[in-house]
């Protein structure tokens, strides 16, 4: 997506094929990083572990009089002088689809940003996929990957993210069926009116929709000062202050003004929005996604959730 100010990087344009390369690479440290990430939160995990009528063994418990004597597990029971039922997990398998934006204005980092948004971004799209994956729902990502129920969702997601080429703007979406949820991360930094025109349709649909915004701490506080060549990394236009002090408090009304608005917007739509900087801890924006996801109120942390 289009970005809002950034100042001109070192890395030369890229095209389509440099770009692949250059995501390839960064792909296997994003998922041995989301592993790690999934780690740490998986207590909170997106699940539906509950007695019902899965196949999944889930626990043993002990009889109670009037259930079925079909459910009495004898082998178990026949161990010591209690009787007890084997109880199976409720498996209603709920398709999630997650995307990731990946267009040129991601690959942003200041010195201020631990990484780039970019390889944020990927980490949390994946992380959130290894979560989503143990709990046993289907995974897909719009455009890459087709949903799947598999324990190795998230290393077949990150495959699909390594052969395809990198694409901006939010995703094609017309293969989405039925009740769903949909998590889009990116940095949201197109007209908000360009990107509620392609997320209306979507929550009419009946999608319940998460959007996480990506942002690097620069173009939150904007540091720049004295002479300043800004670009826009997409449509390479250029803007040069020659103090770039004197543009810190209308830039920062002007971005916090799209931010609200896009928060209004996708509230009165139904999503929930999480703002994250890059240079807070993931789990921050993972815990916050998997809350929505839960159906719980999102933590209120600084950096994250409304």
């Amino acid at each position: 997506m289009a970005s809002v100010g950034q100042i001109v990087q070192p890395t030369p344009t890229r095209d389509v094929l440099s770009r692949a390369q250059a995501r390839a690479a960064l792909v296997p440290d994003c998922m041995v990083e989301a592993q790690r990430l999934a780690n740490t939160v998986i207590a909170g995990w997106h699940g539906r572990r509950k007695r019902g009528i899965g196949e999944n063994f889930w626990q043993f418990r002990p009889y109670v009089d009037g259930e079925s004597l079909s459910r009495i597990d004898w082998r178990r029971s026949a161990r010591d002088d209690h009787t007890y039922v084997r109880d199976r997990e409720w498996e209603a398998a709920h398709t999630v689809w997650i995307w990731a934006d990946l267009s040129p204005s991601m690959m942003y980092k200041s010195t201020f940003g631990a990484v780039s948004k970019e390889s944020r971004a990927l980490v949390l799209m994946l992380a959130l996929a290894e979560i989503l994956a143990r709990s046993g729902e289907r995974i897909g990502c719009p455009g890459i990957m087709e949903p799947i129920a598999a324990r190795n969702a998230a290393e077949r997601l990150a495959t699909a993210l390594m052969h395809n080429p990198a694409a901006g703007g939010l995703p094609d979406t017309a293969m989405i069926r039925g009740n769903s949820d949909i998590v889009l991360i990116g940095d949201f930094l197109d007209p908000v009116a360009d990107v509620m025109d392609r997320l209306g349709p979507l929550a009419r649909r009946g999608l319940r929709g998460h959007v996480v915004e990506v942002a690097d701490p620069a173009e939150e506080l904007f540091p720049y000062a004295g002479r300043t060549e800004f670009t826009d990394p997409e449509s390479g236009m250029k803007l040069t202050a020659g103090r770039a002090e004197t543009l810190k408090d209308d830039y920062a009304r002007a971005y916090a003004a799209r931010r609200e608005s896009l928060a209004d917007n996708l509230r009165h739509l139904g999503w929930s929005f999480i703002t994250h900087r890059t240079d807070r801890l993931a789990s921050e924006a993972l815990v916050a996604v998997h809350a929505y996801l839960s159906g719980l109120p999102a933590m209120k942390t600084e950096g994250i959730g409304r």
